[in-house]
């Protein structure tokens, strides 16, 4: 009897046993949310001052902008030279309606006086020469040229600027990733993606920590940010497959590449250009 009892008492214990869930499997899966980045920073106002290390072409990323646009509305004509301090337009519906508010308050304060009236003409009329003037302190054209360039509209080939890989696609969300993150270590080399010229290298921009930016031609740039160190300088021509930074994480709470297309200033979907693997 005792047999039978140990017996049976076995037997609901090999039942239980195989009764138990094995656990689910663990499947990666891609975001849409930029990975271990920071805040990125941007431009909202419709002026902005310069600040040292940046260029036009960084305000213009931060702005959500084609460069050519602000470069137009602020006459400034290749390689777009800015010093610190200097004031940039860059939204010109919303200066004209901040300016259009600060005129009429001044006309009315002024509207009694005759010689005060004249006054205000010139002070206005100075305002609008200050863009107007080179470095020699000479007035350009009144209409602004359009932009000169030797690139090809055209980009032959694009190509992967690292090997890792993508933890984050891209986004079309307000705080959605407006680039793919891919994973790597500390130290991979990162490549440009077309052939072009480096138009910023610094670290300047909050969110990015030490970032490359690559004009392709007078449409399409590209960003490399979170770097490690950077091994290229402004104005240096590239081509595609170049190693122009190493992989890191400044600004980032991982090690990975933050990679960028714009397109006249606007963010693409980098998997639409880069070849499938």
């Amino acid at each position: 009897m005792r047999q039978f009892g140990s017996i049976f008492c076995l037997l609901l214990l090999l039942s239980a046993c195989s009764s138990r869930q094995a656990p689910a499997p663990v499947v990666e899966s891609k975001t849409t949310v930029a990975v271990g980045s920071k805040t990125k920073s941007s431009i909202k106002s419709s002026t902005y001052t310069v600040k040292k290390g940046e260029t036009l072409y960084s305000i213009a990323w931060r702005a959500n902008s084609d460069v050519r646009t602000i470069a137009l509305l602020n006459r400034l004509s290749p390689p777009y030279r800015i010093f610190p301090g200097q004031k940039i337009i860059i939204d010109k519906n919303q200066s004209k309606a901040s300016s259009s508010k600060t005129s009429t308050k001044n006309s009315t304060k002024s509207s009694g006086t005759t010689s005060n009236k004249r006054n205000t003409k010139a002070i206005a009329s100075n305002k609008k020469q200050e863009y107007g003037k080179t470095a020699s302190g000479q007035k350009t054209s009144k209409k602004p040229t359009s932009q000169a360039t030797n690139f090809s509209q055209k980009i032959k080939r694009w190509k992967w600027p690292a090997k890792g890989k993508v933890i984050a696609t891209f986004s079309t969300a307000p705080q959605g990733n407006k680039g793919i993150d891919i994973a790597g270590i500390r130290g991979d080399r990162i490549k440009a993606a077309a052939d072009g010229k480096v138009v910023y290298a610094g670290s300047a921009l909050r969110g990015y920590g030490k970032l490359v930016i690559v004009k392709h031609n007078d449409d399409y740039l590209s960003a490399y940010a979170h770097n490690d160190e950077i091994l290229v300088k402004e104005q240096q021509q590239v081509k595609a497959g170049d190693v122009i930074a190493k992989m890191g994480d400044t600004d980032a709470q991982r090690v990975m590449l933050h990679f960028e297309v714009r397109f006249r200033g606007k963010s693409v979907n980098p998997l639409k250009y880069l070849p499938k693997r």
